[in-house]
């Protein structure tokens, strides 16, 4: 066993860091702190020793002497080189080991009073001691073999030394392991244990370095494989530089920089970064790169909490509206209302409307008129004829070609989370085996679920809480009823005459006149060239053929100004049939049929408006068979049926004899035959004709009905009421016929649709 000397022995102390001196060792230090400079100069040639002790590295901070191990070597400074920044390159070698009792200087340099501790290996046999050696030599050849980092010369060195403490010492001043563990070798008093102690370690750290040597021995083919790789890319992003082309490193770092710029939520900011750590982590030269790069330039893009500011002037929006659109007091009321909240409560949902009505009466128009009152930017997203779901809710990143749902796409181009969304084309969304956007629409069109919808690209939750949505439609029939629960339905009926009229006096005239470059003194239409125009050129609920009908007037006075040719500058109902040719429709066409036994004029709703229905009855011998014509659906075919049998059960009443329906064949007809008709409101037009055919009485003058008959004369309400009204105005009929059930919808209805009109 080693033992402390019994007596004290006063020496100067020099600190070191990162480095432990042990005995029989010879290392080469640097000195810059100047107390050190100041003691080894004054040390040196005086041939004293002088106290190493290590710093703590954990203690760094630490003052000193508070910041030192107490257990260090003595050692003697064998030479002493100036270096040009005045600090000190000092060779030494260690002596014995020893303990600090005290320190009794602390300037200009360390001093302490320490116990000198002789080395002894004696306590141990000699066969021992010699296996010991020999494997402790044996260790060290097969360190110095798997560690490329280790002196070249240190193998010889070892197969020199004779001694086993020499080895010892050597071999622990030598080995790559950390500070603190070399300080644990040093402290260990007893010679022989701290050799098994060193022994224990060189064996692990061999461990590790035959387990570090196997996986590189298995990753050498891969890497000689990707040498050429590697040198390959190389040279390619040398020419990508010199063409002006992005370094990948570069690139990346500038959308981890945008990333930091962006308010996101705390998920959004943690799925990017793992995604933007994937991507450094891949190869610029596979195809997987530009995948993942384009998904984190459109997690940027896309906005997350970007909003255009609002304007919430009532005043304001209720002049826009009604600047650019006629009527429409439902949807006025229902934005000023939305903006009234927005005025008390910033955080409001925002409202999602389904605008229906036939084609051309402005709903998109409409859409676009809403979004220039609250100051927000417009998109627009057709649905028309779309069937596969991904539309809607994105590809998955997996698939080739994947990229983001429609909707999630306008709002990147968009800029702004809370813009206008147009859905057109609602009702026209087909289904098939690549799914149902119908379904799809649900969660982008739901108040509970649109604030963390999930496209399967973007594969996190964004919110669409606060965007505008608008869908129009056509008719609510073909829409998913469960879809049709999500949206607030705002009916737009088409227009009559009158309106019309302002319309096309307001804003189609002044619109059509600047697609064609010309000015009012040199094309205006009178009232009554414009009721013309109307009346013989289109039959429609909107005003989009009105439109296509003055576009061509305006070509028309166009190629006259071209040739400098004569017109009339003020267009009348002459000249406006002088430019167009012969009217389309004959405005007297309705009274063709007046005063004929067995013909009834039926009103019918169809996507486009209301329309005037024909439907003509005749008999002629046979045996009393019911043919239909007309191209008519099953429920037309059930009414007639319906109002044949109502007929002949009270033929007694209605002073038909029993012998017409045996003896004679009916023949019901609805003209027009290539057009498909089916509908629940023919009932009671059927069943007049049918009864003036048998009774050979005509149906009054001027009278248009609708409604659905039953076995026992009751007379149904139907739907589309004021589009049948205005159909019916159009067409010159002043008397309607229809359900006291449908009182509640006429009285809805402004006094402008009714004027003139006996119901």
């Amino acid at each position: 066993m080693s033992s402390f000397v019994s007596s004290a022995k006063s020496i100067a102390v020099l600190p070191l860091r990162h480095t432990v001196l042990f005995p029989d060792t010879i290392i080469p230090i640097t000195v810059s702190r100047k107390a050190s400079i100041q003691l080894i100069k004054g040390m040196h040639g005086k041939g004293e020793s002088i106290g190493v002790l290590t710093q703590r590295e954990e203690d760094s901070n630490h003052r000193l002497p508070d910041a030192l191990y107490q257990v260090g070597t003595l050692a003697r400074i064998l030479k002493v080189i100036v270096l040009p920044d005045n600090k000190l390159s000092v060779i030494m070698r260690g002596g014995e080991r020893f303990r600090v009792r005290r320190f009794t200087r602390l300037q200009p340099h360390l001093r302490a009073m320490v116990d000198v501790q002789q080395e002894q290996f004696d306590d141990i046999r000699p066969k021992e001691m010699r296996v010991l050696f020999q494997e402790l030599r044996k260790a060290a050849k097969e360190t110095f073999a798997l560690h490329p980092d280790m002196l070249k010369d240190a193998e010889a060195t070892v197969e020199r030394i004779r001694d086993l403490p020499l080895l010892v010492h050597f071999l622990s001043s030598t080995l790559q392991i950390s500070v603190q563990e070399k300080q644990s070798l040093l402290e260990i008093d007893e010679g022989v244990r701290r050799a098994q102690r060193l022994l224990e370690t060189m064996r692990h750290d061999l461990k590790v370095l035959s387990l570090k040597s196997e996986i590189q021995d298995k990753t050498y083919s891969d890497i000689d494989r990707q040498q050429r790789d590697y040198f390959i890319r190389q040279q390619i992003k040398v020419l990508q530089n010199e063409l002006g082309g992005s370094d990948p490193e570069k690139e990346l770092d500038g959308l981890a920089y945008k990333a930091s710029k962006k308010k996101w939520r705390k998920a959004v900011s943690e799925h990017f970064e793992k995604e933007l750590a994937r991507t450094r982590r891949m190869t610029p030269a596979t195809p997987e790169y530009s995948v993942a790069l384009n998904y984190l330039e459109f997690l940027i893009q896309l906005p997350w909490s970007e909003y255009a500011k609002d304007r919430l002037d009532l005043r304001r929006a209720d002049q826009i509206l009604d600047k650019n659109h006629y009527g429409i007091p439902k949807v006025k009321e229902r934005l000023l209302e939305y903006l009234a909240i927005m005025q008390r409560k910033q955080s409001a949902p925002a409202p999602i409307l389904c605008l229906c009505g036939p084609p051309g009466v402005g709903k998109t128009s409409l859409g676009q008129s809403i979004a220039q009152a609250l100051g927000r930017p417009c998109v627009r997203v057709s649905l028309g004829g779309m069937h596969d779901e991904a539309e809607i809710r994105g590809h998955r990143r997996t698939y080739i070609g994947a990229q983001p749902g429609r909707i999630i796409q306008q709002m990147a181009k968009v800029k702004y989370a809370n813009p206008v969304f147009i859905l057109d084309e609602l009702d026209k969304v087909q289904r098939d085996f690549r799914g149902d956007p119908s379904s799809a629409l649900l969660e982008v069109l739901d108040p509970e679920q649109n604030h963390s919808f999930v496209d399967n690209y973007v594969e996190v939750a964004y919110d669409l809480s606060k965007t505008f949505f608008i869908a129009t439609a056509n008719t609510l029939d073909t829409i998913q009823p469960a879809l049709r629960d999500r949206v607030e339905v705002i009916e737009m009926s088409g227009y009559t005459l009158d309106e019309k009229m302002r319309i096309a006096s307001k804003h189609l005239m002044r619109r059509a006149r600047t697609s064609h470059g010309i000015s009012a003194q040199e094309l205006s239409i009178v009232p009554s060239g414009l009721r013309y125009l109307i009346t013989r050129y289109t039959r429609e609920s909107g005003v989009r053929e009105l439109y296509r009908k003055l576009s061509e007037l305006m070509r028309k006075v166009t190629k006259r100004l071209a040739l400098e040719e004569r017109y009339d500058k003020r267009l009348g109902a002459e000249g406006v049939r002088s430019l167009l040719g012969i009217p389309r429709y004959d405005e007297d066409e309705v009274g063709l049929h007046e005063g004929l036994a067995g013909v009834a004029v039926g009103l019918a709703w169809t996507y486009a408006g209301g329309e005037i229905l024909y439907i003509e009855a005749c008999l002629y011998r046979g045996r009393g068979k019911l043919i239909l014509s007309g191209q008519l659906g099953d429920v037309m075919r059930e009414s007639a049926m319906t109002s044949l049998s109502y007929l002949r059960a009270q033929s007694a009443n209605l002073d038909i004899p029993d012998e017409l329906f045996s003896a004679y064949d009916l023949h019901v007809h609805v003209p027009a035959g290539a057009v498909p008709k089916d509908g629940p409101s023919a009932g009671i037009t059927i069943l007049s004709a049918m009864a003036s055919a048998y009774t050979q009485r005509p149906v009054r003058r001027g009278l248009a009905m609708t409604g659905e008959i039953t076995l026992s004369g009751k007379v149904l309400a139907v739907g589309g009421i004021k589009e049948k009204i205005i159909a019916a105005n159009a067409a010159g009929r002043k008397t309607l016929l229809m359900s006291a059930l449908n009182k509640k919808d006429v009285a809805e209805l402004d006094d402008v649709y009714t004027e003139g009109i006996t119901i």
